[in-house]
């Protein structure tokens, strides 16, 4: 397994699982340090609750008809000492500081928002409140309060602050030294955690990333069988899926184009030696009429004239089924459908090839089903299926044979069969025999075609949608059978 580089994206995605970690780690501590506060600032409220009730029933002897300061201020030495964490002030119904514990020059409040005072009383203290600290240490501290009547001028409140500037400092020594002693040790904690958790759980992650990386590079530089090997079915897993997919389509795309460079190479020696034939058959007529046209007979120029007007004939239908195939292949000619009769087709077709068949001395016979409906498709096209079937059998149908023509009702199809008696095609032959210049290898005593004509038939079939089957048995004959789709009107 190949080591990921300084630079590779198993050290990025470390680094930032590195950098998230720390983070959650500070504000884990944050977190915990917030929460554990106002869990102490809860509890510190719950336990003082009945505090300001107990300094109310001190300081009342001294809030009768006038407010007796010395008294006052003397209870509140008296409760500092009890209690050097809290800080006691006396307000009056609408939160105004009449006197206070904490030295005046401390003082950054005059007045104190009695909401949360309101609220305090309504819970009986059950529910955590903050209030408005007067020395404007904090914005908010915890509290615990009483009513008392103030001077006879209504209902005041002793408002009793839960931890004073004394404690505040106390508290915030011990936290700083709590803090740096937490941090640095969740930090490090941290940092070993995620150096651990990276180098293992990020590797394994990205080690499938660097096979794929591998075999993509095996692959570009020409090692065709490299395939990335599919673990699981994520994301990764995923990817290596789709890999694999475009890797088996380029094989099969380059292995197409190499079959295709072969059929090229083997097309232009097929062409060459097909050509080569009736061209060398009409050079060397015509050069026998040049030098002996002065001693030849009538006779003797009619049969060389004959064997070159064969011979041009051969090599004209050569070429045409040539072009007819390329064009084909190219899709330059499609399908124009169209409903027509098959019978009527069928034997128009029969006229034509029958001149052909009596020299052979076949005979074709017909068979249909009455009242067949139209069929959806080329006529010309269908025509060129059924004359090179039909001229194809009787080639090789030994004289006194017979081929049988049928077309009967097949579902929402109408199925053509082209049956002959003739020579039949061995069982290794049946897979090729639609091969473009492939000749069956019991016909060679036959004439000699191109070996286009079945090419061109299933072409055409295919362009229509449809298939071409073949049944065969030597010397016993075969039959050749498409369908055609019905005509909806």
């Amino acid at each position: 397994m190949t080591k990921p580089s300084m630079k590779s994206l198993y050290w990025r995605i470390s680094a930032v699982f590195l950098l998230v970690l720390i983070l959650l780690g500070v504000a884990f501590n944050y977190l915990s340090l917030f929460s554990a506060e106002m869990y102490f600032q809860e509890g510190n409220q719950r336990l003082h609750r009945e505090f300001a009730y107990f300094v109310a029933d001190m300081l009342r002897p001294s809030v009768g008809d006038t407010l007796k300061r010395v008294e006052i201020m003397h209870v509140f030495e008296d409760v500092h000492r009890m209690n050097p964490s809290v800080e006691v002030y006396l307000l009056d119904e609408q939160g105004k500081i009449l006197l206070s514990s904490a030295r005046p020059g401390d003082l950054k409040l005059t007045h104190i928002d009695v909401k949360p005072i309101h609220a305090f009383l309504a819970t009986g203290g059950k529910e955590f409140t903050m209030g408005e600290d007067p020395t404007g240490t904090h914005k908010e501290k915890v509290f615990t309060t009483a009513p008392l009547s103030v001077s006879g001028r209504g209902v005041g409140y002793v408002y009793v602050i839960l931890g004073g500037e004394e404690y505040d400092s106390a508290l915030e020594f011990i936290q700083q030294n709590y803090i740096l002693r937490l941090g640095v040790r969740t930090l490090l904690i941290s940092l070993i955690g995620a150096a651990i958790i990276g180098l293992v759980i990020l590797g394994f992650l990205t080690r499938r990333l660097r096979e794929m990386t591998g075999t993509a590079i095996a692959f570009g530089a020409g090692d065709l069988s490299r395939r990335v090997t599919v673990v699981r079915d994520d994301e990764i897993g995923k990817t290596a899926a789709a890999f694999n997919s475009m890797a088996d389509t380029i094989q099969q795309h380059l292995d197409q184009l190499s079959s295709m460079d072969t059929l090229r190479r083997e097309l232009i020696a097929n062409v060459s030696h097909d050509l080569r034939t009736p061209l060398s058959a009409l050079q060397g007529y015509v050069e026998t009429v040049l030098l002996k046209n002065d001693i030849l007979t009538a006779a003797e120029r009619e049969v060389y004239l004959q064997t070159i007007l064969e011979s041009t004939t051969r090599l004209n239908k050569l070429v045409e089924e040539l072009f007819e195939l390329s064009k084909l292949d190219a899709r330059q000619t499609l399908p124009r459908s169209e409903p027509f009769s098959i019978t009527e087709l069928l034997h128009d077709i029969v006229q034509k090839v029958r001149p052909l068949a009596e020299r052979k001395s076949v005979s074709l016979e017909i068979g249909f089903e009455k009242d067949l409906p139209f069929v959806h498709a080329d006529i010309g096209m269908i025509e060129r299926v059924l004359q090179n079937l039909i001229e194809n059998g009787i080639k090789f149908t030994a004289e006194g044979g017979k081929m049988n023509l049928s077309v009967e009702r097949h579902h929402q199809k109408v199925m053509v069969r082209v049956a002959d008696s003739g020579v039949g095609i061995p069982t290794e032959d049946l897979p090729h025999i639609f091969d473009r210049f492939f000749r069956v290898s019991n016909s060679r005593s036959q004439p000699n075609g191109a070996g286009l004509g079945l090419a061109i038939v299933k072409k055409i079939l295919e362009l229509h949608g449809e298939q071409i089957a073949v049944e065969s048995h030597v010397n016993k004959g075969s039959e050749f059978s498409f369908s055609l789709p019905l005509h909806h009107a």
